[in-house]
C-alpha cells in the first residue's frame, strides 16, 4: 500500500467514498476493500456523503442509489455539474433498464447490481482505475493535472499540496493568462461556513509562489491575481 506524506499527514494512495446506508453490509465492503489496502470513508445518506467532498479528495465512489437526503444518482449528478470527474460505480438493487440508463446519464461509468460477489467488486474497481488512469492529464506548461488521483505535477515531480492549495492551483490552470478575481477564489475555495477572507487568500497565493518560485503569479490590483506565461 502506497502512502504519501502530505505536510505531516499520511494519505493511502487509494481513497474511496462509500454510499450505503445498510450500515452491516457497508462494514462488509469496507472490510474488503482495507483488506485490499483501500482507505474507504463511509457515508449512510447522501448528504453527508456530499459534504465529505467539499472537504476532502477522493479517487473512486461507490454509491448506493436508495439512501436518505440525497439519493446516489442526484448526488453524482451534483458532483458532475460541478466538473467533479472521479470515476464512479453504481451499487445498486435496481435491475430495470430505466433505473440503469439514469445512472449513466447522469455521471456513472459502472454499475454491478446486489446482491454481488465480492470478487467481482474488486475486479470493477481495479478495471475502473486502470482505464481512468490512461486518460492524460491537462497540462498548462510545466504543469500537470492528473485528474484520477487529484494531484499536479510541476516538471514531472508531484507537488506537496494541502487541499486548499490543490484546489487554488488547479483555478490558476483552468484560468491559466487571465484574471482570476478575489470574489471567485473566495467563492470557489470556501463555503458560506468557512473562513475565507482577503488575507486568508493572499497566505495561499504566497505559499504558491514558494512552491513556484519559476511561475509568475499578478496581483491584479484591486481585482484578483493572474498566473501568466
Amino acid at each position: 500500500m502506497q502512502v504519501k506524506l502530505y505536510h505531516g499527514l499520511l494519505r493511502v494512495s487509494i481513497r474511496v467514498l462509500l454510499l450505503e446506508d445498510d450500515i452491516l453490509f457497508g462494514e462488509t465492503i469496507i472490510d474488503l476493500l482495507e483488506d485490499e489496502g483501500y482507505d474507504v470513508s463511509h457515508f449512510p445518506n447522501g448528504q453527508d456523503a456530499l459534504d465529505a467532498t467539499y472537504e476532502n479528495r477522493y479517487d473512486l465512489y461507490l454509491l448506493d442509489i436508495n439512501v436518505p437526503l440525497i439519493n446516489g444518482i442526484k448526488l453524482l449528478k451534483e458532483l458532475r455539474d460541478a466538473e467533479d470527474d472521479t470515476p464512479a460505480i453504481f451499487l445498486t438493487s435496481h435491475r430495470e433498464k430505466e433505473k440503469i440508463e439514469e445512472g449513466f446519464v447522469n455521471g456513472c461509468d459502472d454499475y454491478i447490481t446486489k446482491p454481488f460477489d465480492m470478487d467481482e467488486l474488486l475486479l470493477r474497481i481495479k478495471a475502473l482505475l486502470r482505464r481512468s488512469k490512461k486518460e492524460a492529464p491537462k497540462t498548462v506548461g510545466d504543469l500537470a493535472h492528473d485528474s484520477i488521483h487529484k494531484t499536479i505535477m510541476y516538471k514531472n515531480k508531484e507537488l506537496e499540496l494541502s487541499q486548499k492549495e490543490y484546489e487554488l492551483l488547479l483555478l490558476f490552470m483552468k484560468h491559466y493568462n487571465e484574471t482570476v478575481t478575489k470574489e471567485l477564489i473566495l467563492s470557489e475555495l470556501w463555503s458560506s461556513s468557512d473562513s475565507g477572507s482577503d488575507g486568508v487568500v493572499r497566505v495561499y497565493i504566497n505559499r504558491l509562489k514558494q512552491l513556484l518560485p519559476e511561475l509568475k503569479f499578478e496581483n491584479i490590483r484591486g481585482i484578483g491575481y493572474k498566473l501568466v506565461s
